[in-house]
């Protein structure tokens, strides 16, 4: 597979917090390194100045952080927009020199804070009642401890997503429409009250099969807040629907983790994913995770079942190549005549909704980079994203180095 002969690149990128964020920035900034651009704009016509252009991405699927990401990029904003909006968030001055791209304008983000990731999900009057509430007496509770957890925990998350919401509608996008930018955007979320993964984007009608729903009806703003709303730390987030009726979803993550057939669905021919997560493997040097409490066992508990789906769905992929290929030549080892030969490869590409001129590319840190799993999620400390942005770099490096441009 040569990369520069691909015409049309999507970037995939999943959730799991700002530490996510950061990864994927450190991915972007190693993908520019080997030639790649980023396609984007506040406007539909700043897709032309891309049109020919190779290894350019023209094509953002995104699930909680990585929706963020995804959407700066998809209006328009450079990389050192970016890291910049973050660095200036965590009260430092910028650390950045302004883009050499020619195509990015040379336009800021206004610096994203912990104000504008963390709003508390408590009125005034809410606040007010709370502790009392705690303390009041209760009828004696039939059952175990789920049961008492079940009556005694009611908020439905600590903090709330409307100042990224905010953020978001007032200081990123002038129209606030998926249709109005310069490079395709989806952003992944996942229905509270149902079982559905939700994509929204650029569609014109919203049409929903059992599992997918792909909506029309959200801002882009309201589609971020709603993928990036991971619980039980932030409460699910509504949005009015197309029939006027308001909707609740949360983390995009929740329901398919790493979304890549948003992009082969919408016919990329390349999608360049990057996640963030990765299990724990032993170290001599910090240890058994045993030693380290509950948070840092639940961490592993959730990586290594995000791994598996994902592994699962390479695999997947993999294993429909195979059998394709291994059925075309059983087909041609019997004389079958070619058109026969063609119409049930077909059938089969078909009836497995596989996309055969796609590839894929999957860029994640080393299970040998144990800080990286140490790292918190939520911190705006400079120190440690400036070192989870080249983890992110190194390991976008070491991937691509596989490959031809």
């Amino acid at each position: 597979m040569k990369l520069g002969e691909k015409k049309r690149i999507a970037l995939v990128l999943s959730g799991g917090g700002i530490k996510a964020a950061a990864f994927h920035i450190g991915v972007c900034l190693a993908l520019r390194e080997k030639g790649f651009k980023f396609a984007g704009g506040p406007s539909p016509s700043d897709k032309e100045k891309f049109t020919d252009s190779p290894l350019t991405f023209n094509t953002y699927v995104g699930s909680s952080a990585g929706a963020v990401i995804s959407t700066f990029l998809a209006a328009g904003y450079s990389i050192e927009a970016i890291i910049d909006a973050f660095t200036r968030g965590a009260g430092i001055e910028s650390l950045v020199q302004p883009t050499d791209d020619s195509s990015k304008k040379d336009y800021s983000l206004k610096p994203l804070t912990y104000r504008d990731i963390f709003a508390l999900n408590v009125s005034a009057s809410d606040a007010a009642s709370l502790l009392p509430n705690l303390f009041k007496k209760k009828p004696v509770i039939t059952g175990g401890l789920e049961v008492l957890l079940k009556k005694g925990f009611k908020m439905n998350g600590i903090f709330s997503a409307k100042n990224l919401e905010k953020y978001l509608r007032k200081s990123v996008f002038p129209t606030n429409e998926f249709k109005a930018l310069g490079a395709d955007l989806y952003v992944v979320a996942t229905q509270l009250n149902h079982s559905r993964k939700v994509i929204f984007g650029p569609f014109n009608e919203t049409t929903k099969t059992k599992d997918v729903k792909y909506a029309s009806y959200a801002k882009v703003s309201e589609a971020v807040a709603a993928s990036a709303s991971l619980p039980p730390f932030f409460s699910p987030y509504g949005i009015v629907n197309h029939r006027g009726k308001k909707l609740y979803f949360f983390d995009g993550e929740i329901r398919d983790t790493l979304s890549t057939h948003v992009a082969a669905d919408h016919d990329a021919d390349l999608v360049i994913s990057s996640y963030s997560i990765q299990p724990y493997h032993y170290n001599e040097e910090m240890g058994s995770l045993h030693e380290y409490g509950i948070p840092m066992i639940c961490n592993q508990a959730l990586y290594q079942v995000i791994q598996q789906k994902i592994e699962r769905h390479i695999k997947h992929q993999s294993d429909m190549r195979s059998m394709l290929q291994t059925v075309d030549g059983y087909l041609k080892q019997i004389d079958l005549p070619v058109d026969q030969r063609e119409k049930l490869i077909e059938i089969l590409i078909t009836k497995t909704n596989f996309k055969e001129e796609t590839d894929y590319i999957y860029i994640h840190p080393s299970p040998h980079d144990y800080e990286m799993f140490f790292y918190d999620h939520f911190s705006l400390n400079p120190k440690i994203l400036n070192r989870i942005v080249r983890t992110g770099f190194r390991s976008a490096m070491a991937t691509l180095r596989q490959h031809t441009i």
